[in-house]
């Protein structure tokens, strides 16, 4: 048995947005989702705005990020003149 892509509708292709990860057969990013989620958008209001996505989509892109960033290490220094 194959595996199975986790995010089947999330693609990275260098010659789209510059190989940023968007919904597949759109131009429209998980980072441009993110931003709209933010803004206080909700699921319902991105997939009525944006009709080529499903509410699979914009919670796939929230999976998406969340996983891209499970093992995000930040490191702080702290510059003295």
């Amino acid at each position: 048995m194959a595996a199975k892509n986790v995010f089947e509708r999330i693609v990275c292709n260098p010659g789209i947005l510059g190989g940023k990860p968007c919904i597949r057969g759109t131009r429209i990013s998980v980072e441009f989702i993110l931003e709209l989620l933010g803004s206080g958008g909700s699921r319902d209001e991105i997939v009525h705005a944006y009709p080529q996505l499903t509410a699979t989509d914009v919670e796939d892109a929230v999976r998406y990020a969340a996983r891209f960033l499970e093992n995000e290490v930040v490191l702080c220094t702290e510059v003295t003149p």
